[in-house]
C-alpha cells in the first residue's frame, strides 16, 4: 500500500470520445484532505468541453456500437470490467482514498468491492430483464419494448465517488445507452481510472465519457444540454432543484435526484441488545465522518433509556480512532475538505446557541497533519424544531433527542423535509412491522443499520429525491417503454 501512497498523480485530461483531452476552461487543484497538500490537477471542462463530449456520447450510441451489441457480448464486458476492478482493488482505493478521505478500511469494501459487485450485478442481469406480451383482443398483438434512452448525464458526488458512480453507469450500460460522468471536483481520480478500465475491458470509444470541473459550469452545461436524455445525481437538495430548473430551460430531460437524508434511529427500551445498539448506531453516523446519505445522524431515544443510551454511544464513539485514512489501524478518516469542515463546525456552534450540550466531541483534530479531521461529535438537548434536527450536516455530528411514545417517536422521526432512511431498534415485531409502516423513508433497518446490497432498491421519498439506485428497479430509470400494436 505504500508503494500506492507515495505514486505520483500525473495531471488529469478529461475522458471523450476515447482519447484524454484537455479543457478550455483550465485546469483545478486537487487537494488531498489527508495533509492538506495538492496531489495532482484535474481539468475543468467548459460548456463547449461537455457539448464534445454528448456528442461523442450521441455518436455512439446512434451507431449502435454498442446499443445495438448483443446483450450477450455487453454482458462479458460489464463482467471484464468488474475482473478489472478487483484485480487493481487496492491501487484503485488507495487512489481515491488520497482524493477523498475515506478510511481504507471502509473505501475497500465500499469503493472498489462494491463497484465490482455493482457491474457484476447489472452484467447478469442485462440477459434477464425481457419485455411483455399484453393480454390483447385474439385478432391484435401488444407488444411492449424496453429500450435505452439513449445518452444519460451521471453527476456523482464526492463521499463514495466509485460506489456511486457504480451504481449509476452500471445499469446505464448494461441497458445499451452512452453515458456523460461528471465527477465531483474534490474526487474525480478513481473515475477517471475507471474510464481506462473500461476502455480495457472492451468498451467502445465515445460509450462512457468523463468531464471534470466545476459543477457552476461542468454540471450546468451538461443539465442544460438539449442532447442528454436523462439526468441522474446525487447530492445536495440545492442542486438538485437547480437540475430540475435546468431540465425545464432546456429539452425536458427527466431528472432522477438521490438528494440526502436526516434519518431517524429511533431506540426503544425494549431493544434486544442496547450496547450493541449503540456500537453499531456510531458506525452508523460516524463511518466516513458522516459524510454518507444514509447516515443516522438523528438518534431518537426512549426517555427511560435516554442517559443510559446517550452514555453507551458516547463510550463507544470516543473509542473509534479518527486519523489518516491509509492507516490501517484508523477507524474513521478525514473530512473531504477545508470548506465541509467549517461548515461541520459551524453546525456544531449554532447547535449550542440552539440550547443543544454537547456531549462528546464538537472540535477539529489532528491540525498540524495539515488535514480536514474532526472528532465524532454527540449533541444532546437537541429539540425537533433545532437547525441541527432539520438540516442536512452531512458530517459526524449527532443530534440526540428523546421521546415518550411510539406515536411521538413517529411524529419526530417524519418531522423534517427528508425521507431516506431509518432506523428501529426494537424487540417487539409488531412494532417493528408498525414503524416500517409509519415512518417514511425509502429503506428503514430494523435492529442494525446499514449494509443493504444491490438486491434491493435505494432510494427516497419527499425532499429526498425520487426515482432509485440498485436492484433491478434501477434499470427503469435508463429505459424507455415502447408498445408495438399489431394487427394480424
Amino acid at each position: 500500500m505504500d508503494t500506492y501512497r507515495r505514486a505520483a498523480v500525473p495531471p488529469q485530461k478529461l475522458y471523450i470520445g476515447g482519447t484524454w483531452q484537455e479543457a478550455q476552461g483550465g485546469t483545478l487543484d486537487v487537494v488531498s484532505p489527508i495533509d492538506g497538500q495538492k496531489l495532482t490537477t484535474i481539468e475543468s471542462a467548459s460548456a463547449a468541453d461537455v457539448d464534445r463530449a454528448v456528442a461523442a456520447a450521441r455518436a455512439a450510441f446512434e451507431d449502435g456500437r454498442w446499443s445495438r451489441m448483443a446483450p450477450a457480448a455487453r454482458k462479458k464486458v460489464l463482467h471484464r470490467i468488474a475482473d478489472i476492478i478487483e484485480r487493481e482493488a487496492l491501487a484503485l482505493t488507495v487512489l481515491g482514498v488520497r482524493d477523498n478521505g475515506t478510511e481504507i478500511g471502509m473505501a475497500l469494501k465500499a469503493e472498489a468491492g462494491s463497484a465490482a459487485g455493482t457491474f457484476r450485478y447489472y452484467a447478469e442481469a442485462i440477459d434477464k430483464v425481457y419485455g411483455e406480451i399484453a393480454p390483447t383482443a385474439p385478432d391484435v398483438l401488444g407488444l411492449v419494448h424496453r429500450e435505452a434512452v439513449g445518452v444519460v448525464g451521471a453527476i456523482v458526488p464526492w463521499n463514495f465517488p466509485l460506489m456511486i458512480g457504480a451504481w449509476k453507469l452500471a445499469p446505464a450500460l448494461a441497458a445499451g445507452n452512452s453515458v456523460v460522468l461528471k465527477p465531483a471536483e474534490t474526487a474525480s481520480l478513481s473515475l477517471l481510472r475507471l474510464a481506462e478500465i473500461c476502455a480495457e475491458a472492451g468498451l467502445p470509444d465515445g460509450v462512457l465519457n468523463v468531464v471534470t470541473g466545476e459543477g457552476r459550469v461542468t454540471g450546468e452545461s451538461l443539465a442544460l444540454s438539449m442532447d442528454v436524455d436523462v439526468l441522474v445525481f446525487t447530492g445536495s437538495g440545492a442542486t438538485g432543484r437547480r437540475l430540475l430548473e435546468y431540465s425545464a430551460r432546456s429539452n425536458l430531460k427527466r431528472v432522477y435526484l438521490e438528494l440526502g437524508g436526516k434519518s431517524p434511529n429511533v431506540v426503544f427500551a425494549d431493544a434486544p441488545d442496547l450496547d450493541q445498539a449503540a456500537k453499531v448506531s456510531a458506525m452508523g453516523i460516524f463511518r466516513n465522518s458522516g459524510q454518507v446519505c444514509v447516515a443516522g445522524s438523528r438518534l431518537l431515544v426512549e426517555r427511560s433509556i435516554h442517559d443510559d443510551f446517550v452514555a453507551l454511544m458516547a463510550k463507544h464513539a470516543k473509542a473509534l480512532k479518527v486519523g489518516d485514512p491509509l492507516d490501517l489501524s484508523s477507524q474513521i478518516g478525514a473530512v473531504n475538505s477545508d470548506t465541509q469542515l467549517q461548515g461541520n463546525l459551524g453546525f456544531v456552534a449554532d447547535a449550542v446557541k440552539e440550547g443543544g450540550e454537547i456531549a462528546l466531541g464538537g472540535s477539529r483534530i489532528l491540525e498540524s497533519s495539515g488535514g480536514y479531521y474532526m472528532e465524532p461529535t454527540i449533541v444532546t438537548g437537541v429539540r425537533p424544531d433545532h437547525q441541527l434536527a432539520q438540516r442536512e450536516v452531512f458530517g459526524p455530528v449527532l443530534a440526540v433527542t428523546p421521546f415518550e411514545t411510539e406515536e411521538e417517536a413517529v411524529q419526530i422521526a417524519n418531522g423534517t423535509d427528508y425521507g431516506l432512511a431509518a432506523g428501529v431498534w426494537t424487540g417487539n415485531l409488531s412494532r417493528a412491522h408498525r414503524m416500517i409502516r409509519d415512518i417514511r423513508a425509502g429503506v428503514v433497518h430494523v435492529n442494525t443499520y446499514g449494509g443493504a446490497d444491490n438486491t434491493v432498491p435505494l432510494g427516497g421519498v419527499k425532499q429526498s429525491g425520487n426515482g432509485h439506485d440498485k436492484s433491478l428497479h434501477a434499470l427503469d430509470k435508463y429505459t424507455d417503454l415502447k408498445t408495438a400494436w399489431i394487427q394480424l
